[in-house]
């Protein structure tokens, strides 16, 4: 195997001799995938909070790099669009139209817009009669609302919209207007940083540890700060269905607003100065207060300082008071989690949390609602005397569910204690309806003793999602319904008090999503009927393999095989295994296997699933779990483990006779682009890969990565051996890397590509390296999709389809 795989890697090397950089222009994949690209997006859709209407939205399709070359700035943890004062385009999926439809049937009625309208941010009124959406204008966002009733819309204000830092606009809890954040009136021209600088940037530490992840983003300068107060300062605003728009108080940075459910007062986040230039905005230091709606302080929630040394264990968390939100049951009480062990994991502690109320007008002290053993997770409300607290720790992957009574707090009754990776006994979520002022509610059976519970049904032969009913009192469920067989279909909403008629979104193997309305007791009425996406690959095969690690560990990936392919006809194809690892602390949640066959499978953007149209098999999602025992760290054995189950994958396919060695190639995105640089340098197994926008080298993320708690000085071996940057000169199969030049995410710099490419150049390995202008950590304009799936089938047309073809480096 070594020998034929060296073959390939020589055959491969002599097309590499080129010159270091390569000037090119955008390709085009082969068809038909860019026909699949280029095809009308399937809508998407929502039911009114009253359940009686389905909104349609026509989306966009995959955005020009022409759109993704407007003008960014890189704030504070945040990437925005100067021109409009949100988002930036590559944060943005647009969409483009908008239909009303009655759930009981009838025609869809569109809603009329500008020509070219694109929009964001839709949200129903609380009373399901209109949806706000915010109009993108060449002068700014303007927020528009559109009536179910007519089917017409209208601007209600702008376009001054300040969507810098975010969701900016909520419906008030009568539906009679929105509040939003605006662009203060008057503000002005942005200030200009493009003058010499006056002096150094300067940052300094005066012993005080504060260990934080390598954050994207960040303000770096003087300039930049006066940028960010520029574009992050808006004016609260209250913008009536009907007459004119008020502001609230004083413009500020705010970061966070939301009304109470009885509309009377308003919970902000405003950030204030000391900026910071190693944490994003979130955790500048700010003040959390309650106003009334005319903006005069009320309360004081916290004065949060500079969060800069949360400890970097996954379950620490900062000190003072946080998540503060208001009681969705209620019509103005605070809820908010403090730590109680300092917020450091590492500190022994009975309790961790505690979980606080405080109710208008504010003046009380605040009680405990309940103290938890756990980080706190949410709390799902449902009335005066009913509320599951939610609580999660990471080190043991633990969670809790408590029913507690907020009327008469203490100690809650433990109803779920489970591994929250534990897919099979998984009892579902909670169901909610949304109450009078919009906010999401427990949905109880009618007479108030149990609660609906809407859950995936994972099993071995696939998902299978199900209704059921939950004792309060016990924790057991009953289920109602359940998914047939061979299909999946999924509650969107309950349609009356006893769970019994309900709308529904199925699928099948061979059929595309659709709504539905499904009677328990009747018939089934449709709602919707959009086409396949990409007829092109309906004759495509899939089915679930599983195989075993040598450890004993249960394994299972997705064969998909080409459409026509008749094994005992064409022998073995080429074929390209598609992963990403996972850690756990249970080997037999890691092993649990769940069918997909049962869902309607169809790629799109940049994914592996189209080398399927060019004659490749692929094995998706191949299980690489890596397992933490007897008390060790996962990553402790994390390249043993990787390699292992790597192998038990290939022997699988090969053993079936639809792949042979020497011609399989691994590959995957962000750390599925680390797990196939890993591959390479510690096994054989592979002639190529293809590895996208990942991490190399563990010493430049040493505050921990990925589901690594540990820093660099705690565990230098841990890092050092996971690192393939460490192990270049041991890669000796061809690979391709691709990285956006402009990658958000945390740990994945490009630097990270640049740095890796140089090492594997400077050792003789084959490797081609393509930066795509202006993408993030995931693939969005045409363009650079386009020319993704181009590299990545051109590369494993000459590694494994044909290897002794030209590999890379010409043109």
């Amino acid at each position: 195997m070594k020998l034929r795989l060296m073959r390939h890697v020589a055959a491969a090397a002599l097309m590499l001799l080129a010159t270091p950089a390569l000037a090119q222009t955008y390709q085009q994949p082969p068809a038909p995938i860019a026909d699949i690209l280029d095809a009308k997006p399937t809508p998407s859709a929502s039911v009114s909070p009253d359940q009686t209407t389905l909104a349609l939205y026509q989306r966009s399709n995959l955005p020009s790099i022409a759109e993704l070359a407007e003008p960014m700035l890189r704030l504070g943890g945040y990437r925005i669009n100067p021109r409009n004062n949100g988002p930036a385009n590559s944060r943005v999926s647009w969409l483009t139209g908008l239909s009303f439809q009655a759930v009981e049937g009838g025609q869809a009625r569109v809603v009329e817009l500008p020509a070219g309208a694109r929009f964001t941010g839709a949200s129903w009124s609380p009373d399901g009669k209109s949806i706000a959406f915010l109009l993108d204008q060449p002068e700014g966002l303007a927020l528009w609302v559109a009536d179910s009733r007519t089917a017409t819309a209208r601007q209600v204000f702008g376009p001054r919209v300040n969507a810098a830092a975010g969701a900016v606009v909520s419906w008030l809890p009568d539906s009679s207007g929105l509040l939003i954040r605006a662009v203060p009136e008057g503000r002005g021209a942005a200030p200009d940083v493009t003058t010499a600088p006056t002096g150094p940037a300067i940052q300094e530490s005066g012993g005080r540890a504060a260990a934080v992840r390598t954050y994207q983003d960040l303000l770096s300068d003087p300039g930049d700060e006066a940028l960010f107060d520029h574009y992050f300062t808006s004016q609260l605003t209250v913008v009536p269905l009907s007459g004119a728009a008020r502001t609230i108080g004083r413009p500020g940075v705010i970061l966070g607003a939301s009304v109470s459910p009885d509309g009377r007062y308003l919970l902000q986040t405003v950030a204030k100065k000391p900026y910071s230039y190693v944490v994003p905005a979130g955790l500048f230091p700010a003040d959390v207060t309650v106003t009334d709606m005319n903006g005069r302080l009320v309360h004081t929630v916290a004065d949060l300082p500079l969060r800069d040394n949360i400890p970097p264990p996954f379950d620490a968390v900062e000190a003072g008071p946080r998540a503060a939100q208001w009681r969705a049951d209620a019509p103005s009480t605070l809820v908010w989690a403090q730590a109680l062990d300092g917020g450091d994991p590492r500190n022994t502690a009975e309790m961790r949390d505690r979980v606080l109320m405080l109710e208008a007008p504010f003046s009380a002290q605040p009680t405990t609602l309940i103290d938890l053993p756990e980080r706190y997770a949410g709390v799902t409300w449902g009335r005066s005397d009913v509320a599951v607290v939610n609580s999660r720790w990471f080190n043991t992957r633990h969670e809790t569910r408590s029913v507690v009574d907020p009327s008469n707090p203490g100690a809650g009754r433990v109803i779920v204690d489970r591994n929250y990776q534990d897919r099979y006994n998984d009892p579902g979520s909670i169901a909610t309806e949304a109450n009078a002022a919009g906010r999401q509610v427990i949905q109880f059976t009618p007479d108030g003793s149990r609660v609906f519970v809407e859950g995936d049904g994972a099993t071995r032969e696939g998902e299978y999602p199900f209704l059921a009913t939950m004792d309060l009192a016990t924790g057991q469920t009953e289920r109602i319904w359940q998914s047939a067989q061979g299909e999946y279909e999924a509650v969107v909403g309950l349609l009356d008090e006893d769970g019994r008629r309900m709308v529904t979104v199925r699928e099948s193997r061979t059929e595309p999503a659709n709504l539905r309305i499904r009677d328990l007791d009747g018939d089934v009425t449709p709602l919707t009927n959009f086409p396949d996406p990409a007829p092109q690959l309906a004759g495509v095969t899939q089915q679930l393999i599983t195989y075993t690690r040598d450890d004993g560990v249960q394994l299972s990936g997705t064969l998909y095989l080409p459409a026509g392919y008749d094994k005992d006809r064409d022998g073995p194809l080429p074929l390209v295994m598609w992963a990403y690892p996972a850690e756990f602390t249970d080997a037999a949640v890691a092993g649990q296997v769940v069918d997909t066959a049962n869902r309607f499978v169809r790629p799109g953007g940049s994914s592996h699933l189209f080398l399927l149209t060019q004659g490749y098999a692929v094995l998706d999602d191949p299980s690489m779990p890596i397992v933490g025992r007897d008390g060790a760290e996962p990553n402790d054995t994390y390249i043993e483990q990787l390699s292992a189950s790597a192998k038990a994958a290939v022997d699988a396919v090969v053993e079936m006779g639809v792949a042979e060695r020497g011609r399989i190639a691994v590959g995957g995105h962000s750390y599925g682009a680390f797990m196939t640089a890993n591959l390479l340098a510690h096994t054989d197994l592979f002639a190529t890969g293809i590895a996208r926008s990942g991490a190399y080298n563990r010493t430049l993320t040493p505050f921990g990565f990925q589901a690594e708690q540990r820093t660099y000085w705690q565990a230098p071996e841990t890092y050092n051996e996971m690192s393939p940057f460490a192990f270049a000169d041991k890669i000796n199969e061809p690979i391709l890397l691709i990285h956006g030049e402009a990658d958000d995410n945390q740990g994945t710099f490009p630097i990270q590509s640049e740095r890796f490419y140089a090492a594997l150049k400077g050792n003789g390995a084959t490797v081609r390296y393509v930066v795509l202008p202006l993408e993030a950590h995931g693939y969005r304009a045409r363009e650079s999709v386009g020319h993704t799936l181009w590299e990545m089938t051109r590369w494993l047309d000459q590694t494994i389809k044909n290897p002794a073809a030209p590999a890379a480096g010409s043109n």
